[in-house]
């Protein structure tokens, strides 16, 4: 699978939406990043970013955020941990 395609992408967000974390495409000026909003695990994501730079947010966030591994499949668990081990720059 291309790592640059919109398939990845959404391969890249379902552990995001298994995790328990709302993802949110916006617009503005503002760099990518996750927040506490009432009780609601928030990651916001600029809607004008190229494909690429989505998934290079995503990925670097991915390796920041805590997981419960028990909310996770198997292979969204061995996709945090490829990500975990190839970081792409932004």
């Amino acid at each position: 699978m291309n790592k640059n395609s919109p398939q990845y992408l959404k391969r890249i967000e379902a552990p995001y939406k298994a995790g328990g974390y709302t993802l949110r495409y916006e617009r503005g000026h503002f760099q990518p990043g996750r927040c506490l909003l009432r009780d609601r695990q928030m990651v916001v994501v600029n809607k004008f970013y190229t494909t690429e730079a989505k998934i290079s947010a995503l990925c670097e966030l991915a390796i920041e955020i805590e997981w419960e591994k028990d909310l996770l499949e198997s292979g969204q668990q061995q996709l945090l941990t490829e990500i975990s081990q190839t970081r792409l720059p932004l």
